[in-house]
């Protein structure tokens, strides 16, 4: 993602992402963002997973497990008929869903409120304590094969996108063959995930001119283009109109959650053959960068002022709108939202949207440092917390290939050097509700059943320890030249933690030199994540030898436990390797994750992995954030709302409250 943006906007897209995936295809780069998040239960063999059915009772409201660090205020009994909302940014690539192979948009304010994943998740246990179960969203159940690689996927039937275009397994067929086509038909199309072989899908202008043939040739299929559907040696298959079939190259035991967020998305894919259709992988079609293409959810768009804000109401003929209370319990993105009307706004000052919280001119908004005291000291307003074990991080990247962080000692040394309480304290907000929990990486807390491996412990204060380590490495600190230390600019967090760092690694003889990088900077040859690993290795003497990883926090963009592996630690990734770091341990555990290895051989080598990685220290894992943007958080009135939901990937697809799921202290229904 580029989560929550803890800086001032820049032009530059997705600028506080999770994992990073830059895939290079002919002349587009596409970027593509985290993963992490502990995925509670695995689909016995052949067994369907838990259906919820369309109930016709009225909608009751459920309970959200957000976390409130102030006391509600008395309810108000005056019915709210619109929710203003401000945000730091404008969602980077606007409101164009075709992009979304480059993990945007980002924030996704259209994120569950108009777009609606294959699969979702129980965002009240994820939120709760950190675990992830998936639920059903478009797809009413999923049953997999004996063999581990074929997954059916039973669509819901009697579902229609807002312009009441109908929903079914063509139209998914159409956009998830479209995104591929878009990404220069790349094998990591679907948010960096391999796990199809695509050399069996013939899918380009041919195909997609079958699709052209009459305006309904997609929902309503002739003989020709279905035949091209069902061709069952294809990755991606229909069985009829509600059945979309999966082959994978190898058993892959988190394949669901690959389609909860980004590419899980759906959208009216007959709509966007209608009006112009998808464009090329070099230029997408920008119409619905500000007429966004119809979805299945509770809201629809009724107004857009680019770079400003857009308008949303409900849709009246959503078809989750009659769910009872117990069927949001454990699947609160389904919402129908309680309230009509929601205004999004950006506001890029941080004073202003403090303003407009206590002036009632916003009822959300995020708050960072500099006015986060007035935050606390207000009994009107609470703010949202990470649970202790999530997938939202803060983390530094050292570059393996340059002098001096290629000696290991000297990267042993700086994971020593660092306060990491004074990090917690100072930058944190640790004194006022923040702060980060201790983690060694590179698997997301979130993840128990792969997080820490061996139960390696976290790197600790000792200056004792790295002033030894440094005189082991064999390095001259006399001569030694300043190391450079990039983070973006506008990243306040970023700045917080650097002057710490800095003033930690000159107490052992360090020198630094911070860069606050320019966002068009931010990039190969300066920094190592945007690029592919061959690229960042040839680049790597003008990448500096300290990064901030990421742009600001790093959180998922599908909730699975191998999302960070594939990307971190890979000498095969087409971005996210930061550190530009690989071991034959390391590579051994990525590789068993698109192979198809078997648990117990994936557990075995990922505990390998674990040892070298923290041996090793390309990275410097400053913690899981407890704020849900590291420096502030997402802030409410509480004498209005009661409690919300973010997304469903830990700030991975947006970076403030999903609106559909805000609960209101006068208990109204929409």
């Amino acid at each position: 993602m580029l989560p929550k943006l803890l800086m001032q906007p820049v032009s530059s897209p997705k600028m506080a992402v999770g994992r990073v995936v830059i895939v290079l295809v002919i002349i587009v780069i596409l970027i593509i963002a985290g993963a992490g998040v502990y995925f509670a239960t695995r689909p016995s063999s052949t067994t369907t997973t838990t259906t919820v059915p369309t109930s016709t009772s009225t909608t009751s409201v459920s309970t959200s497990s957000s976390s409130v660090s102030s006391p509600s205020s008395t309810s108000t009994s005056a019915k709210i008929t619109t929710l203003a909302i401000d945000d730091e940014v404008w969602p980077a690539q606007d409101l164009n869903q075709l992009t979304s192979p480059s993990e945007v948009p980002y924030p996704n304010w259209l994120d569950f409120t108009v777009y609606q994943p294959l699969v979702s998740v129980d965002g009240n246990v994820m939120y709760s304590n950190g675990t992830v179960i998936p639920e059903p969203g478009l797809a009413s159940s999923w049953t997999e094969a004996a063999n581990g690689t074929t997954w059916d996927f039973n669509l819901r039937q009697g579902v229609s996108f807002s312009n009441g275009d109908p929903f079914n397994s063509y139209q998914v067929w159409g956009q998830m063959y479209g995104l591929y086509y878009l990404t220069g038909n790349s094998s990591g199309w679907a948010s960096g995930y391999t796990v199809f072989n695509m050399n069996t899908a013939d899918f380009g202008p041919a195909t997609l001119a079958l699709m052209n043939t009459s305006k309904t040739a997609l929902v309503n299929p002739d003989s020709q283009l279905l035949s091209i559907m069902s061709n069952s040696s294809w990755p991606i298959y229909v069985s009829g109109p509600y059945t979309l079939i999966f082959n994978l190259k190898a058993p892959f035991l988190y394949f669901p959650l690959v389609w909860v967020q980004f590419q899980g998305l759906l959208f009216d894919t007959q709509y966007v053959l209608n009006n112009g259709g998808f464009g090329t992988p070099a230029a997408y079609n920008s119409a619905f960068n500000s007429d966004p293409i119809p979805g299945t959810g509770p809201y629809t768009v009724t107004n857009v002022v680019m770079d400003s804000s857009v308008s949303f109401t409900q849709n009246p003929n959503y078809w989750a709108k009659n769910w009872t209370a117990a069927q949001l319990a454990t699947n609160p993105y389904m919402d129908p939202g309680h309230v009509q009307n929601v205004v999004v706004t950006v506001k890029t000052d941080d004073v202003t949207r403090y303003v407009d919280l206590t002036s009632g001119a916003a009822q959300i908004a995020p708050i960072l440092a500099q006015d986060w005291s007035s935050v606390v000291s207000n009994p009107e307003f609470s703010y949202f917390t990470m649970p202790n074990s999530s997938a939202n991080i803060i983390a530094l990247a050292l570059n393996t290939q340059r002098y001096p962080t290629n000696i290991t000692l000297v990267r042993l040394a700086i994971a020593h050097a660092i306060n990491y309480s004074a990090i917690d304290s100072e930058a944190l907000l640790g004194s006022e509700g923040g702060g980060a929990t201790p983690m060694m990486g590179p698997v997301y807390p979130a993840f128990k059943q792969l997080y820490d491996l061996g139960n390696v412990p976290p790197y600790q204060f000792n200056e004792t320890l790295a002033k030894q380590e440094l005189s082991d490495s064999g390095i001259d600190l006399a001569t030694l030249q300043p190391l450079q230390f990039r983070y973006i600019e506008g990243c306040g967090v970023c700045a917080s933690v650097s002057t710490i760092v800095e003033s930690d690694l000159s107490n052992v003889g360090i020198p630094v030199t911070i860069i606050d990088t320019p966002p068009s900077e931010y990039a190969a040859p300066y920094i190592g994540g945007d690029t592919t690993f061959p690229v960042m290795l040839n680049q790597s003497q003008s990448i500096s030898q300290i990064t901030w990883f990421g742009t600001a926090t790093f959180a998922p963009d599908e909730p699975t436990p191998v999302d960070s592996l594939l990307t971190w630690i890979a000498n095969d990734t087409a971005g996210g390797n930061w550190a530009i770091y690989t071991s034959p341990s390391a590579q051994k555990c990525v590789d068993d994750i698109t192979d198809g290895a078997s648990q117990s051989t994936l557990i075995s080598d990922c505990t390998a992995m674990q040892a070298a990685v923290a041996a090793a220290a390309p990275y410097v894992w400053l913690g899981s954030v407890r704020l849900f943007l590291a420096s502030g958080s997402i802030v409410w009135n509480n004498h209005i709302v009661k409690s919300f939901l973010p997304d469903a990937v830990f700030s991975g697809q947006s970076a403030t409250a999903i609106f559909n799921t805000v609960q209101f202290v006068n208990g109204q229904d929409g």
